[in-house]
Formats: C-alpha cells, sequence, structure tokens
C-alpha cells in the first residue's frame, strides 16, 4: 500500500549558461520521510544552446524520464514538472561537482544531485538471470474496454500446468510490482515456473502495455480485470483449466478473495501481505506502526489519528470528488485556526502536504479500498487459501491481520486454509532490519526464500503435483 512519489514528465528546454559547464549526469537521494529515492539527473545542450534534462528514478527502475522545461540562467539551474506538481531549484557548485537545491511537490524537501560519471544501479541478486528453463509469452487480453498486457511464463515438459496470475498492491504498479528498484513478481514468477507452474503477470490498467487509468478505477474493476486474466489462462491449451489460482499481494490480496468469491474458476487464493480488516482500520494501524517505527511519539501518532480521522470523515460522508477535496481542506483551516498562534504557524508549513494526501485519499481506487471489509469475501471462500504475512510488516500488521483473515475464513467454513506468520519479514517479505518502508530500497533481498518455498510447496500439493 505503499503510494510511490511519480516521475511521469514531459519534454521541453530553455535557458542560456557558460557552455560545459552544467551538462553531465548528477546522482542525489531525495527523502521523503516515509522513503528515499535515489534520483538521477542528465542535462544536455544542444549547439543552438537549448538545455534539456531526464530523470531516472533509480529505486523505481525508470530511466530516462524527460523533464517537461528546464531553465539555466547562470549557475542556476530550475526544473519544472506540471504533470505531477514539482519543481526543482538549484544551485551549481563554483568547481561544477554538484546542484544543491530544493525539490518542491507539495512540501519542499531538500535535495543535492553530485556530478558522476555514471548512475549508480541498485544491487539486486535475486534478479532472474538467463539461461531460463521455461518459456515466455508476450500476451494481451481486453478487459470490458481495457486492453491488458502481461507476460505468460510456460514450464518446459509435460503440459497442461496448473497457473497463477498474479495482482499487484495499491497505486500503478507494472507486471514486475517494480518498486525501489526491487521486482518482486518477476522472482516470484521464475521461481514458480522452475517448479513447474505457469505464471500470468501483468501490468495494471495505464502502466507499460495496458491502457486504463488503475487510480481512477475501483477495487471491482480489479476483480473483473482478474476474472479477464483467467479466463484468458482457461483458453490456453498449456494451462490445466481446473488448477488456475491468485497470488496476490497487498491490495491485490483484497482483490484476489474478492474476485475468487465470484468465480468457481479459481482453484487457489494466496494472499501475501493481505487484510482481513476494513481499510479505514488498516489505515489508522499501518499510519501509527510506520510512524512508531520512525520513532513518533504516542502523542504524535494520537495527533495523526485525528488527522486521518478528520478526512476519512469527509471522504465517506461525500461521494463528489471536488465537494469532498473543498471539504477536507476546509476541515483543515478550521482545525489549524483553533489553534494556538505558535502551532497554527508550524501546521501552515504542511499545507502542501495535506494537499497532496487529500487527492491521493480522494482517488476511486483509495476511496473504494478505505471502505472496503474484505471479510465478506473471504467468509464465502471455500476455495483452499494460503495467507501469509511478515511479523515485520509496518503496512499490514500481521498481528491484527492473520486473526481477522483466519476467524473470517473459519465462518465460511472453508475446509482447506493456512495462515502464517513468518518472523523477520517486512510487507515487501524481505528480511528487514529498520523495517520501515523507506529500508526496502536499502537491502538487497528482494523476496525471502523460505516465503518463495512455502508458497511453491502449498500450490503444488493443492494443484496435485506433490503428495
Amino acid at each position: 500500500m505503499l503510494r510511490r512519489i511519480g516521475l511521469l514528465l514531459l519534454a521541453a528546454s530553455i535557458g542560456a549558461a557558460q557552455p560545459g559547464k552544467l551538462e553531465g549526469t548528477y546522482q542525489g537521494t531525495l527523502d521523503t520521510g516515509a522513503v528515499k529515492l535515489r534520483l538521477g539527473l542528465h542535462v544536455t545542450r544542444s549547439s543552438a544552446g537549448a538545455y534539456k534534462s531526464t530523470l531516472d528514478s533509480i529505486d523505481q527502475s525508470a530511466m530516462g524520464i524527460p523533464v517537461q522545461q528546464t531553465t539555466v540562467t547562470g549557475n542556476k539551474l530550475r526544473l519544472e514538472m506540471p504533470n505531477m506538481t514539482a519543481t526543482f531549484d538549484g544551485t551549481l557548485s563554483d568547481d561544477g561537482a554538484q546542484i544543491t537545491g530544493t525539490f518542491t511537490q507539495g512540501a519542499p524537501l531538500a535535495l543535492v544531485f553530485k556530478r558522476v560519471e555514471k548512475i549508480e544501479a541498485p544491487n539486486r541478486p535475486q534478479n532472474p538471470k538467463p539461461p531460463f528453463p521455461y518459456e515466455s509469452e508476450e500476451v494481451t487480453y481486453t478487459s470490458g474496454a481495457v486492453r491488458l498486457a502481461g507476460t505468460l511464463t510456460i514450464p518446459k515438459g509435460v503440459s497442461p500446468f496448473p497457473a497463477a496470475l498474479l495482482i499487484t498492491g495499491s497505486g500503478p504498479q507494472d507486471r514486475d510490482e517494480s518498486l525501489m528498484g526491487h521486482k518482486p513478481f518477476w522472482v516470484i514468477t521464475d521461481f514458480l515456473t522452475r517448479r513447474g507452474i505457469a505464471v500470468l503477470r501483468v501490468d495494471d490498467r495505464g502502466m507499460g502495455k495496458s491502457t486504463g487509468n488503475s487510480v481512477r478505477s475501483t477495487l471491482e474493476d480489479f476483480v473483473t480485470d482478474v476474472l479477464a486474466g483467467v479466463t484468458f489462462l482457461k483458453g490456453r491449451r498449456e494451462i490445466d483449466s481446473k488448477q488456475i489460482g491468485v497470488i496476490g499481494h497487498s491490495e491485490g490480496a483484497v482483490v484476489g478473495p474478492a474476485a475468487a468469491a465470484k468465480s468457481s474458476d479459481i482453484a487457489f487464493v494466496v494472499m501475501l501481505a493481505g487484510t482481513g480488516v476494513d481499510g479505514v482500520t488498516l489505515l489508522y494501524a499501518q499510519a501509527a506502526a510506520i510512524s512508531r517505527a520512525g520513532g513518533a511519539t504516542d502523542a504524535m501518532i494520537a495527533e495523526n489519528r485525528e488527522l486521518q480521522t478528520m478526512l476519512f470523515d469527509v471522504f465517506r460522508s461525500e461521494p463528489d470528488e471536488k465537494k469532498a477535496a473543498a471539504k477536507a481542506w476546509a476541515a483543515w483551516e478550521e482545525r489549524k485556526a483553533a489553534m494556538p498562534e505558535e502551532k497554527r504557524k508550524l501546521a501552515a508549513t504542511a499545507d502542501g502536504t495535506m494537499r497532496s494526501q487529500i487527492a491521493q485519499f480522494n482517488q476511486p481506487e483509495m476511496r473504494s479500498f478505505m471502505f472496503h471489509d474484505p471479510a465478506v469475501s473471504l467468509r464465502k471462500l471455500k476455495t483452499p487459501v494460503l495467507a501469509l504475512n511478515g511479523s515485520k510488516d509496518t503496512q499490514v500488521p500481521a498481528g491484527q491481520n492473520l486473526p481477522a483473515i483466519e476467524a473470517a475464513l473459519k465462518a465460511a467454513g472453508n475446509p482447506d486454509f493456512t495462515t502464517k506468520e513468518l518472523p523477520g519479514l517486512n510487507h515487501l517479505f524481505q528480511h528487514c532490519k529498520k523495517c520501515t518502508p523507506a529500508e526496502y530500497g536499502e537491502l538487497e533481498e528482494t523476496f525471502a526464500p523460505e516465503a518463495l518455498e512455502l508458497m511453491a510447496d502449498w500450490i503444488l500439493r493443492r494443484t496435485g503435483r506433490v503428495k
């Protein structure tokens, strides 16, 4: 459920400065508080004197993103990115070694770009490497008016094979669920396919080669997409149509059970960091756990919860997005007005962050998640279910969600389910140290081997491939 800073920019440039001074490659780290994002900056200058620049979001595996407007005046650099309501204003040092400035997207954040020979690539030893003992095929299919694109990996050997459809977490995600330089769905796909399980992983709506817009969609839309993927797999001769399951991560572990509750074509469900409580209840626990891991006091956590409640109450009562945004902002202004003067001045510095939060939670995807109760679908499932959660997960706390998942499946009379808390693992199923979202990109491990083994063995047993 990590909400990522997007770097989706367009291209153009203007400016003039001393030739050969500013051009080059730079790298810096943007510390948002919740996460740290390594950014690369490439500045070029045409023979006519026009400057252009591109950004690399290294930890999001998004490289060569063009900046809409680059302005250079002397040793001053300004990057304008209206598509993401962001700017960067910096000053080149006298020796040309670094650009020191401020990145603003809602709240201003300090950012220093240092000149480098090349952009640093994160070390990801689990990323699959050829040769691959299976076939990979680019595929497309439709879900209503949306065209979904993905990759189907098929084991070598005697078909038909059991198959799993992977479902990403919240926010726009590509088929690998790329995050902080990690590609967990690629790692999962490679592991399972080597064990004899076909895997379909798909770009979210509006990502990669898929059409549509994921943040303007709802959980019900995603359920429709999953069912379309299952139908696609049923039509493949290499796939055992009676052994098609779903594996969802985070929000995907809410969508997966909801799809299975609607279709007898889904033979098994794997929930990775899935929830058993409604979205608002989860978001309260998530904010508290992340804040506490970052050193926040109980008083700070309590105050943040009051702010969350303020926003959630507005979004629950006002379905119209434009009216809800206005009401949420008015509630914030009213809250500030009631504060003592010094605290009011401090709160005013968070205006940009509050606008960003209002925009984020006011979107259809987040609205549908906030007020969705996953237990409703879980109480209908007779399909085999495996629910895995990390003991150090601050985004979907295991202690809150695994008991709720188990209670719902018991209420369903489900004869075959397993819930397990995996010690020492975070939301991405990495062995962690600080166990905060900011650490995801710092860790080399992408997905814990014991979690991969447990998941593969469970699926193979449920599909009759292992006795």
